[in-house]
């Protein structure tokens, strides 16, 4: 199935999700455990009818969703065809079916309280470096390349952060080659970005603002606040 759009999945207006990194998530509030159980059943439930399920993750007040499709098709530039794990238009009548299944069961949804913490290595040689990170990060090769066409390392159950590879700055002097990047909604991102000037961090390079934010500590370790969704079409 065809990958969509970042306009296509905007387009969709899914109020209850919000387009983070490779997926759709969501956060429904619950009074308790038993609750989110019993949310979660019938989550299955709607699952089963469609023949795709969500990612889980629950609290005692919480529950977390996420939708992605594991055999979405990517077409580059050439022609060629590559298997990426994204967002398709089956996850979005997924999407659609959870919100009302959510209103039926009384749960109000919190679009803010979503994020995506991902890993990102600069280095010169991603083909070379990262069946290392695989096996220390996954124990496996596989992870190597899973759901994107480059050599990005990701767990199939998601037990830890993506970890994406990208150039290795030139110049003098030792540079940080790890970092976080943090992803967001549009609307949260103001406010987080604020919380982190508080906090007495600084802003080092906001010209791909507010797709990316490249944010300091005092001691200059850097992290980046992305927002990885467009804005939601008018009307």
């Amino acid at each position: 199935m065809d990958m969509l759009t970042g306009d296509e999945i905007a387009a969709a207006a899914l109020t209850d999700w919000r387009k983070l990194a490779q997926g759709l998530h969501a956060r429904y509030r619950v009074d308790d455990f038993a609750t989110g159980a019993r949310f979660v059943t019938a989550v299955g439930a709607a699952g089963d009818a469609l023949g795709h399920h969500p990612r889980v993750a629950m609290g005692s007040r919480h529950v977390d969703l996420k939708l992605s499709s594991a055999d979405a098709v990517y077409r580059a530039d050439d022609g060629t065809e590559y298997v990426v794990e994204w967002v398709t238009q089956q996850d979005v009548d997924l999407a659609r079916r959870i919100t009302e299944v959510a209103a039926e069961h009384g749960l109000t949804a919190d679009p803010m309280g979503v994020s995506v913490v991902e890993l990102g290595l600069d280095t010169t040689s991603s083909a070379t470096v990262a069946p290392v990170w695989a096996a220390l990060l996954m124990g496996e090769p596989e992870a190597q390349g899973r759901g994107t066409p480059g050599d990005e390392v990701r767990d199939a159950t998601g037990r830890v952060p993506n970890l994406w590879f990208g150039d290795a700055p030139t110049g003098d002097g030792p540079e940080q080659r790890f970092h976080v990047e943090v992803y967001v909604p549009r609307e949260e991102a103001e406010r987080r970005l604020a919380a982190v000037l508080a906090a007495g961090g600084t802003v080092v390079d906001d010209s791909e603002a507010p797709g990316l934010t490249v944010v300091a500590d005092q001691e200059g370790n850097r992290g980046v606040l992305c927002v990885a969704e467009p804005p939601a079409p008018e009307g």
